[in-house]
């Protein structure tokens, strides 16, 4: 079974560093990248996804609004779990992400045990 995620991430720089340590730790993961959040929640929309990994602070739409848009969608599509990918990991910041409905956070920058 292959795992799809969606990666919301407006920082090309991030957004190629988390696809290839997706790719390292997850074979034959399929990930689709979006710029902002009204992006990913168009792609949500129009596409089945495993998980959603959003970055907090985006143009457009942030993740915290791009997660309450996609926690009113009908369906399972509302049910998707969302990992915030922040800077930030201060109480305040952990505490703003769940209240968006995000399930979990992972800091920035990316750190992986090699």
């Amino acid at each position: 079974m292959d795992l799809r995620i969606l990666l919301a991430e407006d920082n090309e720089f991030n957004a190629m560093v988390a696809q290839d340590e997706l790719a390292d730790a997850i074979p034959g993961v399929h990930v689709d990248v979006a710029v902002n959040g009204r992006i990913a929640v168009d792609m949500v929309q129009a596409n089945d996804y495993d998980l959603i990994l959003m970055d907090v602070q985006m143009p457009e739409m942030n993740g915290y609004d791009a997660t309450r848009a996609i926690r009113a969608l009908p369906g399972s599509k509302s049910r998707i779990p969302v990992v915030a990918m922040t800077a930030n990991v201060m109480e305040a910041e952990m505490q703003r992400c769940e209240e968006a409905g995000m399930n979990a956070f992972v800091p920035k920058p990316y750190e992986t045990d090699s």
